[in-house]
């Protein structure tokens, strides 16, 4: 497309979204008890709200063209939780919030994919065997960049998540991204079982290791990881590896079981918010011998609860941590359901440590993460996996 012809089109169509919003943020001063105190209270005075409330009666009576309200709204909380400057907090739209809800459920129709969240869309982490996506040739490192004719950048990556998702036997078409190069493909939808938990025992001159991946604090989850280790442990491993490379996180309470297989008490994490009490979290019990060496195996997609988890076994030093450094985000968010079936997913909080460091960049930039006490990362070109030999020599190490 001619790039002069397209410049008058989009700053037409960027005035006309500022009016939008601008309309909205009027008709909100007047109808405040809409929106969850931190946004109430950012963006709307008593003072104001009738000033607001008149300019929205002018524009009511006198813009050229016709208003839809429900339109208005939607583009108006979107834009408004925008101005927060908040990477971590969205708005859903009714139809979006109940695709939402289905995310941490670890049985879902979907096409076997695990994904990370891009600038872009969404990038695949991995492939699921026997899936719709392995069928249609999909790849660990594609970028998805559309669903359907919805892109996907500037979305949260659980919006793109809820389009991707349908009922078995339903078609969805995507965009990919794949070494410069992009593609088309449409998927048959099929029932599909995340399989979060994956062990093994790794033999080594050293010793005979446990090596159990996470990829994403689902509900109850952490009883996965727990009866993983207890099996590699009376099989007679050595040391556990956690390996929680490109695990982006989920639930909180399961960051906190997790932690506690290896932890046998005191403080895990702890978390404090301008609206809300601090809450420190202890481990729940039930630990495994504390004579038994663990590494945790990290990169930069590991994230949220992972970082929780990999933190407070660095910061109790009980393992050591091996690989690049985290992701860094050290808030936390809360749905709040609105009254129009859609809801608000919102920064309410950070999250701290055992030491009291927070490694996030308060929702704004991006966080210090967690630094790996042994360096070490895969080669992408080569069949070894060399952050995973690294983190099994740290454990022969721990172990002798």
């Amino acid at each position: 497309m001619n790039r002069r012809r397209s410049r008058l089109p989009s700053l037409l169509a960027g005035g006309a979204l500022a009016i939008v919003i601008l309309c909205v943020g009027i008709w909100l001063g007047g109808h405040s008890s809409v929106l969850p105190e931190p946004i109430r209270s950012a963006f709307v005075g008593d003072d104001q709200a009738r000033l607001m409330q008149e300019a929205l009666d002018v524009i009511d009576a006198a813009y050229y063209r016709e208003v839809d309200r429900d339109k208005l709204l939607d583009e108006g909380i979107a834009g408004a939780v925008s101005s927060l400057d908040d990477r971590f907090s969205h708005y859903f739209d009714p139809r979006t919030y109940e695709r939402f809800k289905h995310v941490t459920n670890p049985s879902f129709s979907g096409i076997g994919v695990t994904v990370q969240g891009d600038p872009k869309g969404l990038r695949i982490a991995q492939v699921l065997d026997d899936s719709p996506a392995q069928r249609a040739g999909l790849r660990k490192g594609d970028r998805i960049v559309a669903v359907g004719r919805r892109t996907l950048a500037g979305h949260p990556s659980s919006y793109a998540v809820g389009l991707i998702k349908g009922a078995p036997g339903t078609r969805v078409e995507l965009t990919f991204e794949r070494d410069g190069r992009r593609f088309v493909k449409t998927l048959e939808r099929a029932e599909i079982r995340e399989p979060v938990v994956d062990e093994r025992m790794v033999r080594t001159r050293s010793g005979r290791f446990g090596h159990v991946a996470y990829t994403s604090f689902t509900t109850e989850s952490s009883e996965q990881v727990r009866n993983a280790v207890e099996r590699l442990l009376a099989r007679g491993a050595d040391g556990i590896v956690l390996d929680l490379r490109g695990n982006g996180g989920g639930l909180l309470t399961e960051a906190v079981d997790v932690a506690s297989i290896f932890i046998p008490d005191g403080t895990i994490v702890s978390t404090d918010g301008r609206a809300r009490d601090r809450h420190v979290y202890t481990a729940s019990g039930g630990a495994i011998d504390p004579d038994v060496p663990v590494v945790a195996l990290v990169d930069h997609d590991t994230a949220s609860a992972a970082e929780i988890v990999a933190g407070a076994l660095q910061d109790r030093g009980r393992a050591r941590v091996v690989g690049t450094r985290t992701y860094g985000k050290g808030v936390f968010q809360e749905v709040r359901e609105l009254s129009n079936g859609g809801a608000l997913d919102i920064t309410v909080g950070q999250y701290f440590l055992p030491s009291g460091r927070n490694i996030g960049g308060r929702g704004v930039g991006p966080g210090r993460g967690i630094q790996p006490d042994v360096r070490a990362a895969d080669d992408p070109r080569t069949r070894r996996d060399e952050a995973l030999d690294a983190a099994l020599r740290a454990l022969a190490a721990e172990a002798r």
